[in-house]
Formats: C-alpha cells, sequence, structure tokens
C-alpha cells in the first residue's frame, strides 16, 4: 500500500508539471510546481480537475490487455473475446490469482486509488483557488462537487469487483502507518457512496445541456449511481449472503452484514428519485427520427449525448470497437463474437420466448407457440432491410433489439447488402487457409457501432462516446427492486413495458407471480443492457454466475456450410468450455498489497 501511495505522488508530480503551459516548461531546475502553486492558480487548478477524468473506465477497451481495460464483456456469457491475450480469456479458463493480474492487465485496485488520491486532493485544496471574475463561487461549489461525484464512482468501481475495500476520504500521508488501513464492511462502503452522492448532487446542475460540459456529470449522473449502488447492496451476492458470513477482518469485524428486506425497497426509492427528477429535468427515452424500433434502440449508443444518457465517457476518435466488430469482407479484425446463448435469448416479435430450454446435447427446446423454426429459409428479403432473401428463419421476426444488436449471416452491414457471410469459407467466415481473423461463433456485435465509420480502404472515424449512465437502465432498477420489495405491482409493469415499448415489443401479461416478474426483469436485463458491462455484474449480485458462467460456451458450425442455405452451417457448435469457481464471486485483492498490509484480510477462495 505505501508503494501504491508513492507511486500516486509520482503520478500527482508528473501530472503538474505536464498540465501546465508550453511557456512553463521553460521553467528553472528549482521552479517545481508544489500543491499551493496549483491550487494558486485557478487554471492549474481547473486542469487537476480535467486529469481526473481521465481516470474514468475505459470500457470501451474490450480488448483489455491493458490496465485500464474492460475484461467484463468478454468473461459474461455474452460474448467470446478472439483475442487470446485479453484477460478476459484467464477468466474464463479459471487461470487467473492474486499475482496475474495488473502490470499491463486490467488494474481496478491500483487505477482507482490512483483516481480517489487526485480527487482527495482536489477535494482539500480547492477552496485555496482565488476567486474572480471567472473562478466565481458558483463555479468552486460546481467543480467541488463534480470532485464528490468522481470520488464516489471511484469507490463504486471498486466495490463492484473487491466488495468491501477501505474507504478513502482523505489523503494519506506517506509518513502514515499504512498497516492501520483495513477493509471497512460493504454497508457501510455502500453509506459512504450514496452519502457522496447525495452531496454532489446538492452542488450540481439538474442536466448538461452546453456542448462544453458534455462527459461531466450532473445531479442526474449522482442519483443514478445512487441508485445502481443500493441495488447493487440489496441483491443476494452482499445482502446476507451465507457465504460470506464468516469473512471478518484482524479484528473481528464482519464485513458483510445480514440480511435486510428494507434494502430492496431503499433501491426502489432511489431508483424513483432519479427517474422522478431526471424526467422533470428534460432526460427521456431515446427515440429516433422515424420512430423505427430498432434505430430507437440502436442509436443510444452513436447519437452522442442524446437525452436519455446521463453520462458518457468522451472516447474521441477511439474506434477499437468499431474495427474489432466490423465483418471481414469489410476487412476488419473479428475479434468481438456474441454467443449463441444470448442469440437464443432475443424473443420472437410478438412476444414470446422461442427458445425454453436444451437437451442434453444442447439442442434446443422450441416453444411450440412462438413461431419460431430452425429449418428452412425465408424466400424473401426484409423490406426494412434488416436481411436478406435466403437468410436462416431462426433469425426471422425476432425481437428489433436482435437487429441492432447482432450480427447474422444475412445479416445487411453498410455496403454488404447481398448480407453477411460466416459460414466456412463465406466472405466473413473462417477460411480453409489463411489467418486466423474469424469470428469463433459466426456473430459479431453490432450494437455500439457507428454505421458511418469507415476502416478500410480509408479510415474514417467518427467521434464517439461510451454511455455510462443511461435512463433506461433506471427504469429496470428501479422494476427490479420494486418487485423484490412489493411484488408485481403497477409500476413494475410499467417501466418494464416502457423499455420494451421503445423498441416495439408487446407488454409483459399480466398476472405474473413475483417469481415469474423476477425472471422477466433479468431476461430483460440481458437483452436491453447487452455490451454495456452490465450481464458480468448482474450475474455475480444475482448469485447465478454459477450457472452462467460455468458452462460451454457455443456458437454456430463455423467449419461447416457451403452457401446462405446451407444448413450445415446453422448447427450448435461447442467454442469452448468456460470455468467458474465460488471464489469467482469477488477479484483477490493482488498479493502485493496484501503482502504489504496483512490487515487487508484476503477475499474468500484465495
Amino acid at each position: 500500500m505505501k508503494l501504491l501511495v508513492k507511486s500516486m505522488m509520482v503520478t500527482l508530480l508528473l501530472f503538474v508539471t505536464a498540465s501546465c503551459k508550453k511557456d512553463f516548461l521553460n521553467k528553472a531546475p528549482d521552479d517545481d510546481l508544489t500543491i499551493d502553486k496549483v491550487f494558486g492558480n485557478r487554471d492549474y487548478a481547473q486542469n487537476f480537475l480535467s486529469n481526473i477524468y481521465a481516470s474514468l473506465p475505459k470500457e470501451q477497451r474490450q480488448v483489455d490487455n491493458d490496465t485500464k481495460g474492460n475484461p467484463y464483456i468478454g468473461a459474461s456469457d455474452e460474448m467470446d473475446q478472439f483475442y487470446a491475450p485479453s484477460f478476459s480469456n484467464s477468466m474464463n479458463a479459471g487461470s487467473w490469482n492474486p499475482t496475474s493480474y495488473g502490470n499491463n492487465l486490467p488494474d481496478p485496485w491500483t487505477e482507482n486509488y490512483n483516481a480517489i488520491r487526485k480527487t482527495n486532493i482536489f477535494i482539500e485544496n480547492i477552496d485555496k483557488v482565488p476567486l474572480d471574475d471567472f473562478f466565481t463561487e458558483a463555479l468552486r461549489s460546481r467543480f467541488k462537487g463534480e470532485a464528490i461525484f468522481l470520488r464516489a464512482y471511484f469507490h463504486f468501481l471498486l466495490i463492484r469487483v473487491y466488495g468491501p475495500v477501505p474507504i478513502s476520504d482523505h489523503t494519506i500521508p506517506l509518513t502514515a502507518d499504512l498497516k492501520s488501513i483495513r477493509r471497512d464492511p460493504i454497508d457501510k462502503c455502500v453509506a459512504f457512496i450514496t452519502s457522496e452522492c447525495d452531496k454532489a448532487a446538492a452542488l450540481l446542475p439538474a442536466r448538461i445541456t452546453s456542448d462544453i460540459d458534455y462527459g461531466r456529470p450532473a445531479k442526474s449522473v449522482c442519483l443514478a449511481l445512487k441508485a445502481r449502488t443500493l441495488l447493487y447492496m440489496a441483491s443476494p451476492l452482499w445482502n446476507g449472503n451465507p457465504d460470506y458470513t464468516g469473512l471478518v477482518d484482524d479484528k473481528g469485524t464482519h464485513l458483510f452484514p445480514g440480511f435486510a428486506a428494507s434494502r430492496w425497497q431503499d433501491a426502489a426509492n432511489a431508483a424513483k428519485a432519479c427517474i422522478d427528477q431526471t424526467e422533470a429535468a428534460g432526460y427521456g427515452l431515446y427515440t429516433s427520427a422515424t420512430n423505427d424500433p430498432v434505430k430507437n434502440y440502436q442509436e443510444i449508443f452513436y447519437v452522442n449525448n442524446n437525452k436519455e444518457t446521463f453520462f458518457s465517457y468522451n472516447a474521441g476518435l477511439f474506434n477499437d470497437h468499431d474495427v474489432y466488430s466490423e465483418p471481414l469482407s469489410l476487412l476488419g479484425f473479428t475479434l468481438n463474437a456474441p454467443t449463441q446463448d444470448l442469440v437464443d435469448d432475443y424473443e420472437m416479435a410478438n412476444g414470446t420466448r422461442p427458445i425454453t430450454g436444451y437437451n442434453a446435447d444442447h439442442t434446443p427446446i422450441i416453444n411450440p407457440q412462438s413461431g419460431y423454426t430452425e429449418t428452412g429459409f425465408t424466400a424473401d428479403a426484409d423490406p426494412g432491410g434488416k436481411y436478406v432473401a435466403g437468410t436462416s428463419n431462426m433469425y426471422i421476426n425476432r425481437d428489433p433489439r436482435f437487429y441492432a444488436t447482432i450480427h447474422f449471416s444475412g445479416d445487411i452491414w453498410k455496403s454488404r447488402t447481398n448480407g453477411l457471410e460466416f459460414w466456412f469459407n463465406g466472405a466473413d467466415g473462417k477460411k480453409a487457409a489463411g489467418s486466423g481473423n474469424y469470428s469463433k461463433t459466426g456473430y459479431l456485435v453490432k450494437k455500439l457501432c457507428n454505421p458511418s465509420f469507415v476502416w478500410r480502404p480509408v479510415v474514417q472515424s467518427v467521434l464517439r462516446t461510451w454511455v455510462l449512465f443511461r435512463l433506461g437502465e433506471q427504469y429496470l432498477n428501479y422494476a427490479e427492486a420494486l418487485n423484490e420489495s412489493q411484488g408485481p405491482v403497477g409500476d413494475v409493469y410499467r417501466y418494464v413495458n416502457l423499455i420494451r415499448a421503445r423498441s416495439g415489443m408487446p407488454g409483459l401479461p399480466a398476472g405474473l407471480s413475483q417469481s415469474d416478474m423476477r425472471e422477466r426483469i433479468r431476461h430483460e436485463r440481458r437483452i436491453e443492457m447487452a455490451f454495456e458491462t452490465q450481464r458480468y455484474f448482474d450475474c455475480h449480485r444475482w448469485k447465478i454466475a454459477e450457472q452462467t458462467d460455468n458452462t460451454y460456451i457455443y456458437g454456430m458450425n463455423i467449419l461447416a456450410g457451403t452457401s446462405k442455405t446451407d444448413p450445415a452451417f446453422f448447427v450448435r457448435t461447442i467454442v469452448e468450455k468456460r470455468v467458474f469457481e465460488k471464489k469467482h464471486y469477488l477479484w483477490p485483492m493482488q498479493k502485493r498489497e496484501t503482502d504489504k498490509n496483512p490487515n487487508l484480510v484476503q477475499n474468500p477462495g484465495w
């Protein structure tokens, strides 16, 4: 921990040097900036805050062989990440431990504690900045609110992977006895984060409306983070989990509480407060100009700063997701491969589930009421341009979100008006000879990709953001928490059905039991929030990852097929066997941290 603090101080010194104006770089050797000098100048202080934003999670980096990468999508049952060095592949194989991550691999501990130290320095020193006509008391208050929110968010990013962590609400001197630092109980961590959200919300505007301020938090995202945090606290992983009853620190303090049903109502209240405040401020579910059900959903993720988005990361011209999801026929690198099980979970357009389970050989048990079939091919192209004639009937008449999310054989994309071809030796499939660049499942991620992006022959990048919080999530957060606390009352139906209606799907059937509604909400989150870094954490907090992630991953038979109407390709085939043990519900703290501070009791099983 002492090494971590020293490294954060080095980061600070590097920042305050690099963030100054060019003429300042021609300074005398004894003119190094100090904290007092930084916060004695409004420009330096503002640059310090801007630097903190660079620590926001880089969730767009799904090829995650770097410290800021996102292994969570590839480590969920949504996607297979074909890039071998990606840490998600180590997680899926069960071949990771307290010494095997960090050091150019995802490192949530170091990254977030570095960021938290910066926020503490800023909060403790911002009042030193002299006021003037530009740097007013109102602006200082707003900057303080931004830093308080960011500190809360970085703490949330820690607890979502580690569970209980040491709360850091002030800077730690380099002379401090770091062995006095211990993990705080998870309910205390949650109380700290939600209290910080309340403090920040009181200092921030209701909504960001100026182009220059997009990417900064408003009151809306403070309430959204509070609601998400309380939802996690109410869920089975943290709320009375018997597996963690014995987890205590060296002083005997229990790090997880007993079960409290009231936590679900707390989460419901927070989500509803967020919905009410944000809708009053002008937020709403996004719809396209033509109210097309596919575009209503698809455009949320490439129409930047739309009315549904509370908070997003400005990714600039970062285009890796587009490149790694671009079909081979458009010269992309086809690394982001959705799983067959996700494809199977999309409902039919009439709202029925096409597949109700699987036989021992993983052939599907088809719901005869759905109209779904896996035999034959459609004679006609979709009049709306979703697929070509000859497309397998398994992809016909599905939830419009399917067509906004998944590239499949027959899918129309950009200049590929004759349809994509993922079968063996097809234009987008594995080749008999050639490179190892192909989709392992016979699908590619379409969601989050911008249709205006061009990779080859000449790159035409687009400015893009990565959505971190949006209103649609809050509708589902509220519905889930309310169903758990009160059962399937009217508002539960209302907010799930609003999400479904936006994408042209019929409402849920009346008369569902609480358990039936629970299953429906979980299914709705799987579809609505696909590839948004939600599924991994949902399966963990629900304690179902032992079923979803300890199993085989399937795709189509990419070694077979000669044409779009060859049934040999459309056979479920094992892609890989994944490993999930109970200890994987929480990440281990890195050994280098527990070696330096043995009072940081390790998570169970590690």
